[in-house]
């Protein structure tokens, strides 16, 4: 079956464009030209990726990635025509998976495209049984799923790769190149700033005592402490 994208833009020369080639790579394409549009469709058309518009009328790119926060089988690439820092921070806060500026070229949207479906696969596609358990918090990597006694947690597809990879190699520290690298599967143009933002989104998800689990390595990267353990 052909992967699916969702292209999202008021502005139809754009949302034809990037449809055409889209199509022409073997990909299954719907569109939507505003906010309540693009989320209708992504609840029906159910896109693996969904390349979005910032602004737009009706609902932002913005409010359309709140209302899919919890989504664990879609990636979204943002679309904008600014270039602050903000920006890219309130897009990846939001759980967005990559973040490109207009004008853009192409050929460089259809390779992250690519990148991100390959990431997306990855997650799926080899099942893990193992429990990973620290006192309450108990991470299930073949349920995708992490609970804190009763509690279930709503991690972003990223944060929970994030949580389930420091986890799995305690006591290791990763640069945070590498955990671009190993959790976005690519050279992220938001660059390792997008590593510190995820990692203080899942400390505050943690909360006390728990977000202690994820040290920084000041200078280097992050480790889980060595007191997480796993059960078969």
């Amino acid at each position: 079956m052909n992967k699916k994208v969702l292209v999202v833009d008021d502005e139809p020369g754009i949302v034809s464009a990037i449809a055409y080639a889209l199509r022409r790579e073997g990909y299954e394409v719907d569109t939507a030209g505003d906010g309540e549009e693009a989320l209708s469709k992504a609840l029906t058309f159910h896109p693996n990726v969904i390349v979005l518009d910032v602004m737009m009328p009706k609902m932002s790119g913005y409010d359309v990635c709140r209302k899919l926060e919890h989504r664990d089988d879609i990636g979204i690439i943002l679309l904008t025509v600014k270039n602050d820092i903000v920006d890219k921070i309130v897009g990846l806060e939001l759980g967005a998976d990559d973040y490109m500026t207009k004008p853009f070229e192409i050929r460089e949207l259809l390779a992250r495209v690519k990148a991100l479906l390959r990431r997306l696969d990855k997650n799926t596609g080899e099942v893990k049984t193992e429990l990973i358990q620290y006192g309450e918090l108990r991470v299930h990597p073949d349920h995708r799923t992490a609970q804190l006694g009763e509690t279930l947690l709503e991690l972003t597809p990223k944060e929970f790769d994030l949580l389930l990879l420091l986890l799995s190699h305690p006591q290791r520290v990763y640069m945070r190149d590498e955990l671009l690298e190993q959790v976005w599967d690519m050279d992220y143009a938001g660059g390792t700033r997008t590593v510190d933002i995820h990692m203080q989104r899942l400390r505050k998800k943690l909360g006390d005592p728990y977000q202690n689990i994820l040290q920084t390595v000041y200078g280097i990267g992050y480790k889980a402490v060595p007191e997480a353990r796993s059960y078969s």
